[in-house]
């Protein structure tokens, strides 16, 4: 069971009246979970689980220090308050120190319902069994992972500001795969109110994408014209906003002289990045960065750069006002969408990909990234698919990938979520059509 607001700030007073220290910022999370795993189209593993913990960080003539408790009783919370105390007197001096936040104001944002917490197993368990009897039915092998989580997180600080949120989540992942191997098929989705995730919907896109990609067939690595999924797009698109890395030169938002690209345009004029609480589909945290009230903010508006996002130690040191954000992710078109299906109608030749695997930054300054498609890449011709393709490795500057002239076609943002986050995280993202993206070696790897 979630711990309420009266609680958690309940536990957050006892905490800071332990310390002596000179300055604190204590949290309190507890937590609600559950799971329901299949493999080889039957259950294998059903839990759920419950807990609750404690963190403290403290400031001892600048020197800082923390330590968590993973129980609430007073010997627990007196040890963690001790440690912390101990570790920031052998600390060296926190140069980037601030006083922590007086009393703030934060505007609900939503994101919890309960039943998605509590959840019914049986439907649960229903729900996954009509995905398992839609793989033997079409003959294929299916796994997934049906995930539920329920969080309430409390801050609060000596002087004097406290927070509190909830929130939910429930997500499901499929995977399909014929028999022999050969081909596979992947979803995944998920949402804060169970009774919007369309689990059949999942188990058919699975199933779907497995037996569409039997048998591929080698292309040669290079520039190709691709669509883009919503989930392979929101796999690779991670847009950082850092102001100190642009600063220091360290962002492909940097500019010679120690100057930043504010106020260029550097992508599509179509392409608008930013982030609100308050968003209906992707409600997230009033609270931002060190406890600050989050607000909707713009990060690139119609493929210009408004905003970076400033830490509360970099805004003093360059006299500006801390950013209040992000705490989501939302990519979204101003032009109106095409549908996956237009943008392959209207495409001559090019690669339709299902997902990216095992991306890793290759270079911070042109954001460019290294990855695998998986589980479906397919060749278009004429406006139509004409055969699955083999995988391939990539290297692509998401900048480049978004740049003015190189989009083509933007879809109707939707929900979705990394598939290396295994549904632990949502952003609204869109499908593309863009005229060029650079795959540099076949993989092996279905």
């Amino acid at each position: 069971m979630l711990l309420s607001e009266k609680e958690t700030k309940a536990i957050c007073d006892r905490l800071l009246n332990l310390t002596q220290a000179d300055d604190a910022q204590v949290g309190v999370v507890s937590n609600d979970t559950s799971h329901l795993r299949f493999a080889a189209n039957a259950f294998t593993t059903n839990g759920r689980r419950e807990d609750t913990s404690a963190s403290v960080t403290v400031w001892i003539d600048k020197k800082r220090g923390s330590a968590n408790a993973s129980d609430l009783d007073d010997a627990s919370l007196k040890m963690a308050v001790a440690q912390a105390e101990q570790l920031a007197r052998l600390s060296p001096v926190d140069k980037e120190y601030l006083p922590t936040l007086g009393p703030q104001k934060y505007k609900p944002s939503g994101g919890y319902v309960d039943a998605t917490v509590n959840l019914s197993p049986t439907a649960r368990a229903r729900a996954t069994d009509e995905i398992i009897r839609m793989c033997e039915k079409e003959g294929v092998i299916g796994a997934g992972f049906h995930h539920a989580d329920g969080s309430a997180y409390g801050s609060a600080t000596k002087h004097g500001n406290f927070n509190y949120h909830r929130s939910s989540l429930v997500s499901l992942s499929v995977t399909a795969r014929t028999p022999d191997g050969g081909s596979s098929g992947y979803f995944l989705r998920n949402h804060f109110d169970i009774s919007k995730l369309d689990t059949a919907r999942i188990g058919r896109e699975a199933i779907k994408k497995a037996l569409t990609s039997k048998n591929p067939r080698k292309l040669e690595p290079g520039v190709y014209p691709v669509i883009l999924e919503a989930q392979a797009a929101d796999d690779l698109i991670r847009l950082f906003f850092d102001a100190r890395s642009a600063d220091e030169g360290r962002s492909p938002y940097s500019a010679p002289g120690g100057k930043t690209r504010l106020g260029e345009k550097l992508f599509d004029d179509r392409i608008n990045f930013y982030s609100d609480p308050w968003h209906p589909e992707l409600p997230d945290s009033p609270v931002a960065q060190d406890g600050i009230p989050s607000e909707k903010i713009y990060f690139v508006r119609n493929g210009v750069l408004e905003n970076l996002q400033y830490s509360r130690y970099w805004a003093k040191e360059k006299g500006k006002q801390p950013t209040r954000g992000p705490v989501n992710s939302i990519l979204e078109s101003s032009a109106p969408p095409a549908s996956v299906e237009e943008m392959i109608h209207s495409m001559p030749r090019g690669l339709l990909v299902s997902r990216f695997w095992y991306i890793r930054g290759v270079d911070p300054r042109t954001a460019l990234f290294t990855g695998l498609t998986r589980d479906g890449v397919w060749y278009i011709e004429h406006g139509k698919i004409q055969y699955p393709v083999a995988n391939f490795r990539f290297n692509q500057s998401v900048l480049e990938l978004l740049a003015p002239g190189n989009v083509e076609l933007i879809g109707r943002s939707e929900r979705v979520s990394s598939s290396e986050s295994q549904g632990r995280g949502a952003s609204l993202t869109p499908a593309l059509r863009v005229k060029a993206f650079h795959f540099t070696s076949q993989s092996e790897a279905v």
